[in-house]
């Protein structure tokens, strides 16, 4: 016959089962007191030698990003600026027409068309001015190749060698960049 389930054999049982699962959770001890490796070495250094491949990739990714980035801008402002050297460059003849214009006034008259040609002009070359472009420098300075396009040269004794003594048309930059060289006379 079974016997039946009493109060104390339940408790020595579930102490019994509990005893078993807790020595389950023990890590198997190789010597005395001495704990077991529960993983090989081998293993965390493949995980690491992987660990470490990404790492680089990753890496060499947010580089090439950042070159690209880089390089994408640069090409950006290059192309802006040469845009913007193409449209002064085509701007610049109607500068030369104000400046003619002020020069064929007559100093004596003082008309309103007059004034206007000089309000107009002078409003032209303040938006020059803020859009960075500068007229280059010519009279009285040494002849610069890079700046200026000699036209003439003359034996003058008054002046030194290489000095730029007349200018013809007035020459721009823009950002250093040369958007029309300055036609000029130069003393040799």
């Amino acid at each position: 016959m079974a016997k039946k389930p009493t109060k104390e054999n339940e408790v020595k049982e579930k102490e019994r089962v509990e005893d078993a699962v807790q020595e389950e959770k023990e890590p198997v001890t190789a010597k005395s007191g001495e704990l077991a490796e529960e993983t090989p070495e081998e293993p965390k250094t493949v995980e690491k030698e992987k660990y470490d491949e990404v790492y680089d990739k990753y890496l060499r990714v947010l580089a090439e990003y950042d070159n690209y980035k880089k390089r994408t801008q640069k090409e950006k402002d290059e192309m802006y600026s040469l845009a913007v050297a193409e449209t002064l460059e085509k701007l610049l003849p109607v500068a030369d027409n104000l400046d003619r214009a002020i020069s064929a006034l007559d100093e004596t008259e003082h008309s309103e068309f007059s004034e206007g040609v000089k309000m107009v002009s002078k409003q032209f070359f303040e938006i020059l001015a803020k859009m960075g472009v500068v007229e280059i420098e010519a009279l009285g300075t040494q002849f610069d190749p890079n700046i200026h396009n000699a036209v003439m040269h003359v034996d003058d004794d008054e002046y030194d060698a290489n000095v730029v003594i007349e200018q013809f048309m007035k020459g721009y930059k823009y950002k250093e960049k040369v958007i029309r060289h300055s036609m000029v006379k130069v003393a040799n």
